[in-house]
C-alpha cells in the first residue's frame, strides 16, 4: 500500500545473488526512515508537501506466456502500453531530479529500453520456472530501469527515487549488489556483461537468460569473445539491443562505418538476429517471442530514436545523459503530470559547504589538458602536425576536453567508438615511429582494460600520450565502477623499459605545465633562473585529472599562485608547497585533488599550533631521492611522521609503495630514525554523490586533521565524515 507506505515484497525478479541481508529503502523500516530524514534534511523544508508524484500501485503486474502466445491480445497490448507510458514518465521524472540537483545520470538509455522490459517482465510473470527473472543489463549507467523495477517490487518507497544519484541514497549511478537493496547485479563498464551473462547460463542451463544491451556497449572487445563462447556453446542466451545510433560524440553510423549490429553478430555465428522497430509493441513481441523459443544465443536488434517523443532532446545524444529540466518540465506537463514538473523547479542542488583556506578560484583539470595540447599543436607546422600526430578517441572526448583537438585540428583527429584496447593500440602502432607519437584519452577507470596494450606499446618502443581523466573518486556520482583508483596499474613494466611517467597534477595552473612539459616529443623549457635547455619525451606519458573542478593552489600571502609565473614543471620532482619548519611535525605528501585539501588541514593544524609540512608529488612513479632525505631529516625521531594522502586506491596507490621507498633512503639504510608512517586513500566502495566520495573515503581535510593529531598522540577533536570509525552510510555532515 503505497498511501501508507507499508510495502509487500514482491519476490517475482529475486536471483541466485539476491542479497537479502541489504535493509530495505521503504520509509515503513527505521533504517530507511531514518535515511530518507537524512536526504530530505538537504533541502532545508522546501519538500514538506511531498508526495510522489505517479501512483505506482496503477502498474498492471501482468503475465505472458511467449511458448505459447503467438500474438498480443487487444487487452494485453493496452497493459503493455499503460506500463510502457507509465516508466517512462517516471523515469523522466526522477533522473532529471538528478539534472536539477547537480547530480548527472543518464535518462535515455533506460527511457528507451522500457517497452523490451516490460515485456520481460511480463514473461517472468507467466513463466518463471523457465527464465531467470532479472533484467541483466551491459549499459550499467541505464540503472534507473533497476531502480523503478525495485519501486515497483517494494524495496525501495518511490519517495527515495527523486534522490537519485546523491551521496548517501544508495542510488548511484550505476547498479551495485549490495549497496542498493533489489539489485541483483553490478554492471557499469561497457563489455563486461555478455561474459558473466554466459558463465550464468552455463549455471543455470534450464533457464532462459535475458541480456539488455545497446550499438555502444557491443563495440567493445569483449563481447566479440562472448558471442563466439555462446555460439560454441549453445547457451540459451537472448540479447535485446538498443540499437539509437546515438553514442556520446555523435552517430556511429557516421564515425563508425562498418559497424552493424546485425552483420556483426551473425558473423559471429548467431543464427537468430532479429531487426524491428521498438517502438512498435507488437513487431517487439513477435520478435521476443521468437528469440525465446529459438535454440541457443540469439538477439533482437531494436531500431529506434533516442529518447522518442522528447522534444529538443529526441535522436540527440543529449538523451544520453539526465534530461535538462528544461525538456523535461515541458513533457512532463504535458503528460499531464503537473506536480512532478513542479517538483523539478525547486532549488536542490548541493555543494561542499566546507570553505578551503589557502585556495582561489576553480576550474576542470580536464579541460585545461585538452586547450593546452590545441595549443601547443597549433605552434607546429601543418604539414609536421599531420604527419607526427595522430589523435584518437573513445566516444569520451566531450569528457576528456580532446573534442578541442577535434574541432581545431580535424585532418589529425580519430572519431573512434568504445573500444579502448583497440583504440589504445592503434596510438600505440602509430606511435612506434621514433618521429611520431599517438595521443589518446578516456576515462582512468577504462585504464585497467588496457593494461596488457601498455605492456606491449613499451614494449614496443611506442611514444604515446594519454589523458585519463575522472581519476580518483571526487565527483564520481558513477560511483566504484567507475571509480579511477588504479592508475599506477599503467607503470607495469620493468625498471630497464622503455620510459613510462605517471603525472597527476593538483590545480589547474599545474594541468597546463605539465602538459606543456611533456606533451612534445622534443621542446625547449625555461628553468627559474631564465637558462633554457632542450628536452625529449620518448615513450608512455600518462597525465591524469578529475572529473571534479579544483581550486588554484596560493602560497602563503594568500594571493600569489604556486603555479603561476615562474614556475616550471620539471618531471621526477617533488614539490613543497608548505614548508615544515624546524619546529615542524613532519610531512604530508599528497598528489591530485586531495592536494588542496590537505592544504587547508594544514593550515587548520597551524592554528592550533601543530606544524605540519606539505609535499606535492606530480609524478606519481618516480622516487625523488633529495625529498625523501629531507623528509626522513625532518621527520625522523618520535615525534615526526609522515602521511601519504592520496585519491588513489590504498592497496595498490603511491601510499602502498611509499613506507618502501622511506626505508629504502640513505639516512635509513644508514640506522637513521624514521617518521611515523600513514597512508589515506581510498579504501571503500562508492557511497555515492560528488563532493561527498571524499568524505566517504576519509581524505578530507577534518579527517586529515585528525589522522595527524592521532599519529602525533593528540586528542581527537573531530571525525570526517567516512571516517573508518564512522559507521556510514549516512552522511552527517548538515548542509548549510
Amino acid at each position: 500500500d503505497y498511501t501508507t507506505n507499508t510495502m509487500t515484497i514482491d519476490q517475482i525478479h529475486q536471483s541466485f545473488s539476491h542479497d537479502g541481508s541489504v535493509p530495505l529503502m521503504t520509509l515503513s523500516s527505521p533504517s530507511g526512515a531514518a535515511q530518507y530524514a537524512s536526504l530530505r534534511a538537504s533541502l532545508n523544508g522546501i519538500d514538506d508537501d511531498y508526495v510522489f508524484p505517479f501512483d505506482l500501485s496503477s502498474y498492471r503486474k501482468i503475465a505472458i506466456d511467449p511458448f505459447s502466445t503467438h500474438k498480443l491480445s487487444p487487452t494485453q497490448l493496452t497493459d503493455i502500453q499503460h506500463n510502457i507510458n507509465l516508466c517512462r514518465d517516471v523515469i523522466v521524472y526522477f533522473t532529471s531530479c538528478g539534472s536539477a540537483s547537480g547530480y548527472g545520470g543518464h535518462t535515455g538509455g533506460a527511457f528507451d529500453t522500457v517497452p523490451e522490459v516490460c515485456l520481460m517482465d511480463a514473461f517472468f510473470r507467466a513463466c518463471p520456472d523457465r527464465f531467470l527473472p532479472v533484467f541483466y543489463d551491459e549499459a550499467g549507467h541505464r540503472v534507473a530501469t533497476q531502480y523503478l523495477m525495485a519501486a515497483l517490487d517494494g524495496y525501495i518507497s518511490p519517495e527515495f527515487l527523486r534522490f537519485y544519484r546523491k551521496g548517501g541514497s544508495h542510488l548511484p549511478g550505476h547498479p551495485e549488489l549490495g549497496l542498493t537493496p533489489g539489485i541483483q547485479f553490478s554492471s557499469g563498464r561497457l563489455g563486461h556483461m555478455w561474459g558473466t551473462i554466459n558463465g550464468i547460463a552455463m549455471a543455470n542451463p534450464d533457464k532462459v537468460v535475458f541480456m539488455l544491451g545497446s550499438d555502444g556497449s557491443e563495440m567493445e572487445g569483449n563481447n566479440a569473445e562472448a558471442a563466439r563462447l555462446a555460439v560454441a556453446q549453445n547457451l540459451n542466451v537472448k540479447l535485446v539491443l538498443d540499437d539509437n545510433d546515438i553514442t556520446i560524440t555523435g552517430h556511429p553510423s557516421a564515425y563508425l562505418k562498418g559497424f552493424v549490429l546485425e552483420k556483426t553478430l551473425s558473423g559471429h555465428g548467431l543464427e537468430t538476429v532479429l531487426t524491428v522497430d521498438g517502438e512498435q509493441v507488437e513487431e517487439l513481441y513477435e520478435a521476443m517471442r521468437r528469440s525465446v523459443v529459438a535454440s541457443g544465443p540469439t538477439a533482437v536488434v531494436c531500431k529506434r530514436s533516442m529518447a522518442p517523443g522528447i522534444t529538443g532532446v529526441e535522436a540527440t545524444s543529449q538523451g544520453h545523459d539526465a534530461v535538462a529540466i528544461q525538456y523535461a518540465i515541458p513533457y512532463l506537463e504535458a503528460r499531464g503530470h503537473v506536480k512532478a514538473a513542479a517538483y523539478l523547479k525547486l532549488a536542490t542542488k548541493t555543494s561542499d559547504p566546507h570553505p578551503y583556506q589557502g585556495t582561489g578560484k576553480s576550474d576542470a583539470m580536464r579541460k585545461v589538458v585538452g586547450q593546452t595540447v590545441v595549443d601547443i599543436l597549433s605552434t607546429l607546422d601543418p604539414e609536421e602536425r599531420k604527419s607526427s600526430v595522430m589523435v584518437i578517441d573513445s566516444d569520451l572526448g566531450g569528457s576528456t576536453n580532446f573534442n578541442k583537438i577535434q574541432a581545431a585540428f580535424p585532418e589529425i583527429y580519430v572519431q573512434s567508438g568504445v573500444m579502448e584496447r583497440g583504440n589504445f593500440a592503434a596510438a600505440a602502432g602509430f606511435g612506434m615511429h621514433p618521429s611520431k607519437q599517438g595521443v589518446f584519452s578516456t576515462f582512468a577507470a577504462f585504464l585497467e582494460m588496457c593494461c596488457s596494450e601498455i605492456t606491449m606499446a613499451r614494449l614496443n618502443r611506442s611514444n604515446v600520450f594519454s589523458h585519463f581523466s575522472h581519476s580518483g573518486v571526487d565527483d564520481m556520482a558513477d560511483n566504484t565502477c567507475h571509480f579511477g583508483i588504479n592508475n599506477m596499474f599503467a607503470d607495469n613494466g620493468l625498471e630497464d623499459g622503455y620510459d613510462t611517467k605517471l603525472y597527476f597534477p593538483c590545480d589547474p595552473l599545474q594541468a597546463a605545465k605539465v602538459v606543456q612539459r611533456t606533451f612534445p616529443l622534443i621542446g625547449t623549457s625555461t628553468s627559474n633562473d631564465g637558462s633554457k635547455s632542450t628536452f625529449t619525451n620518448k615513450g608512455l606519458r600518462f597525465v591524469f585529472t578529475t572529473r571534479s573542478k579544483t581550486p588554484i593552489l596560493l602560497k602563503e600571502d594568500g594571493e600569489t599562485p604556486v603555479y603561476g609565473d615562474g614556475y616550471s614543471f620539471v618531471p621526477g620532482k617533488d614539490e613543497i608547497i608548505r614548508e615544515c619548519g624546524s619546529d615542524g611535525h613532519g610531512y604530508i605528501v599528497s598528489f591530485g585533488d586531495a592536494v588542496y585539501r590537505c592544504l587547508d588541514a594544514v593550515e587548520c593544524l597551524k592554528k592550533e599550533g601543530i606544524h605540519v609540512g606539505l609535499i606535492n608529488k606530480p609524478t606519481l612513479n618516480v622516487v625523488d631521492h633529495d625529498m625523501m632525505e629531507r623528509i626522513v631529516a625532518q621527520s625522523a625521531g618520535s615525534a615526526g611522521i609522515c602521511l601519504v594522502v592520496e585519491p588513489l586506491g590504498k592497496k595498490t596507490g603511491v601510499g602502498s609503495k611509499f613506507g618502501s621507498w622511506l626505508m629504502e633512503t640513505e639516512h635509513a639504510q644508514k640506522g637513521g630514525a624514521l617518521p611515523r608512517f600513514g597512508h589515506i586513500g581510498t579504501h571503500r566502495e562508492g557511497g555515492g554523490g560528488l563532493w561527498e566520495q571524499a568524505y566517504h573515503q576519509g581524505y578530507d581535510s577534518v579527517s586529515v586533521q585528525t589522522k595527524i593529531k592521532e599519529m602525533l598522540g593528540k586528542k581527537r577533536t573531530g571525525i570526517g565524515i567516512g571516517d573508518d570509525d564512522d559507521d556510514d552510510d549516512e552522511i552527517k555532515l548538515k548542509l548549510k
